[in-house]
């Protein structure tokens, strides 16, 4: 007889609250509407169950390591001390070991869907690892991450076409542009702390005003990047209507921070945008179906 294997599930349910998993609604609507797009609407269920499993091994992957990179910075922030590896809830050879399988399951999708996903491995892996060091280095970071996050649309695209085309980078520029815009409004909640421990961010090395100007300014174009994303693809009324409520999204998002009041910056960072790309996938798959 075999061994019984147990499964700690409070474990992973720390481990899900740790990583943020449910921001994986951030990725995972954008890398849809590339596939559907990719397929013209005629997306196979093979492409789209390898699609979400690379999703979910890339997303997670990333921010486990994440956490156990910036583990020390965490525990001298006030803000961010009682996270799980800081709080010793997590250890740091747990997330590494969770860590490795989503990473093993982003390499196994690579090699179900096509060569090319195959072949830029490396460069994927790169970006998961590299952005989480670039805060200590240049305030360019909140760039980085939208690099990182814009793998998500455009190797959604290659996976199901095996190639890279114009449309992919148009929605990965959208999806970059984005994650920047709202990763910047999330970084004047530890302006104070980055200044004194060295931590750049555009927060901290230009002042919260200024900050907040250039997250709108990629917001902006981000949506202009959209209209032409509309316009490349040919897509119809109901489309060009999502991009008009994600733009009142996102200028709701904007109305509620303030260089004198970020009481709600994190709501502007986090649950707005958790609305936005549902909503824009809703909106493209009724523009397919209608």
């Amino acid at each position: 007889m075999g061994l019984p294997i147990r499964i700690n599930f409070k474990k992973i349910r720390y481990i899900g609250e740790a990583i943020m998993f449910r921001h994986s609604i951030f990725s995972l609507p954008f890398a849809f509407i590339a596939a559907f797009a990719a397929s013209k609407g005629t997306l196979k269920l093979y492409h789209l169950f390898w699609i979400t499993v690379a999703m979910f091994g890339a997303r997670n992957a990333a921010n486990a390591l994440n956490r156990v990179i910036d583990a020390a910075i965490d525990e001298k922030n006030p803000r961010t001390r009682e996270r799980h590896v800081p709080a010793g809830i997590l250890s740091k050879k747990e997330l590494l070991a969770f860590s490795a399988f989503c990473l093993a399951l982003l390499v196994l999708s690579a090699f179900m869907l096509n060569p090319l996903c195959v072949k830029l491995l490396p460069l994927a892996g790169f970006l998961l690892v590299f952005y989480s060091y670039t805060k200590r280095f240049t305030w360019g970071c909140h760039l980085f991450l939208g690099l990182a996050s814009s793998a998500a649309p455009v190797g959604s695209w290659i996976a199901v076409t095996g190639r890279m085309e114009f449309p992919a980078l148009v929605l990965g520029a959208v999806y970059g542009l984005w994650v920047a815009g709202f990763d910047i409004i999330y970084g004047t909640l530890d302006v104070d702390f980055d200044r004194k421990n060295g931590i750049h961010s555009i927060p901290a090395d230009f002042g919260i005003e200024k900050a907040l100007k250039i997250s709108q300014g990629f917001h902006v174009i981000s949506v202009l990047f959209l209209l032409w994303f509309w316009r490349l693809m040919h897509l119809g009324p109901l489309f060009f209507a999502g991009i008009l409520v994600v733009s009142i999204l996102l200028y709701y998002e904007h109305s509620i921070v303030s260089p004198t009041n970020l009481t709600h910056a994190k709501v502007a960072s986090y649950n707005v945008n958790e609305v936005v790309g549902i909503t824009m996938l809703a909106f493209f798959v009724a523009d397919l179906i209608l």
